[in-house]
């Protein structure tokens, strides 16, 4: 996504390679259509096996489906790809794939990767297809990754619902700046006992405290995509928060991850590493020992959790993917309209989705 500057080979390893400190290495099969898995296997390469955690995803079909732009790979449930049976064999055949690039036989945690509305609740993708692959030893765990985009709110909550035996995590945007809509699902989630993954608890490198100025992003950056202003009204927001930081000896990323962690049923924080180009930016090895130093308790006060809520909502900020009560035209692999089935999710939650899942004004 073209974030910041590009790493030779040498420190891009050496970012990503697990150690004491940071044993959890997440990758995707998409990324790079296979590349990032297999920089993340010359990482490993050497490592006891029980010395790190490993968590793939699969789900984008570039094997046999065709880019489709900006959106990316279809969906392995795409009906002109094949047909409900055959997703089982997709799944086996992606994983195993998978784990040969990254050079290992199994995945600590293996997730669907960007579902479609099939995905989020097909249960041949999920009994038929997931469980065999944990079942087999090819996954110890497994788990739901919506995204890229934020939303997939009443989806998630159906998925892990529905699947709840199955599926032991759900990886969603959640940080300090976008609580909305992502805490929404965690109930559901304590209810069924997923642990959650966060990711993007960097917004957008704004916690790592060096982000450039949106003029200075370069041409390609994924986030020069974001509203105007945004640089400048994070920059504001994390003003206030900072005097919570100092008070407790934390730099701006590591409040963030203690805000997030403190959330329910959160497990593990993944940040985005980005090599900004000024020079007085901070490196990516020194992104990483800040997030390696996160304290392992909350340090947080619920005061000062509830001031973070405040100066951090994002309520009503952007249009959601997904199930939507706004949803117009055909339906697409990120969104579609809401069915009677979501509804009933959504009142059993207390979510009304006419007020809590749309774009604000």
């Amino acid at each position: 996504m073209h974030f910041g500057e590009a790493l030779d080979d040498e420190r891009y390893l050496a970012l990503i390679r697990p150690d004491e400190r940071i044993r959890t290495v997440v990758t995707a099969d998409v990324y790079g259509q296979g590349e990032a898995d297999s920089a993340v296997g010359r990482a490993l390469d050497g490592l006891p096996r029980d010395s790190y955690r490993l968590v793939g995803m699969i789900g984008h079909d570039y094997y046999q489906g065709q880019r489709a732009g900006s959106k990316g790979f279809p969906r392995f449930t795409d009906p002109q790809l094949r047909a409900p049976e055959k997703y089982a064999d997709y799944l086996r055949m992606a994983c195993e794939r998978s784990l040969e690039r990254c050079g290992t036989d199994h995945f600590d945690l293996l997730m669907l990767h960007n579902p479609d509305r099939t995905g989020y609740s097909s249960p041949v993708v999920w009994e038929q297809g997931m469980a065999r692959l944990k079942e087999e030893g090819l996954a110890r765990a497994l788990g739901v990754a919506p995204g890229p985009a934020n939303g997939f709110t009443l989806d998630v909550i159906r998925c892990v619902e529905r699947f709840g035996s199955i599926i032991d995590w759900a990886m969603i945007i959640l940080n300090p700046f976008e609580p909305w809509p992502g805490r929404m699902v965690l109930p559901a989630c304590v209810d069924q006992d997923v642990k959650v993954l966060a990711r993007v608890v960097d917004y957008g490198g704004i916690f790592h405290d060096d982000l450039p100025t949106e003029a200075d992003l370069a041409e390609h950056d994924h986030r020069a995509f974001r509203p105007a202003g945004w640089v400048t009204a994070a920059r504001a927001r994390l003003e206030r928060l900072r005097p919570i930081a100092e008070r407790h000896g934390l730099t701006p990323l590591q409040l963030s991850c203690q805000w997030t962690l403190a959330q329910d049923n959160v497990r593990c924080v993944v940040p985005t590493l980005i090599q900004e180009a000024p020079a007085s930016a901070k490196t990516v090895e020194e992104q990483r020992a800040d997030l390696a130093a996160v304290p392992t308790e909350i340090r947080l006060t619920s005061d000062e959790i509830a001031e973070i809520n405040e100066v951090g909502d994002n309520t009503g900020c952007m249009a959601l993917k997904g199930g939507s009560p706004v949803h117009t035209g055909d339906e697409a692999a990120d969104a579609w309209p809401l069915d009677d089935d979501l509804r009933r999710i959504a009142d059993r939650w207390g979510i009304v989705p006419e007020r809590d899942l749309v774009l604000a004004g």
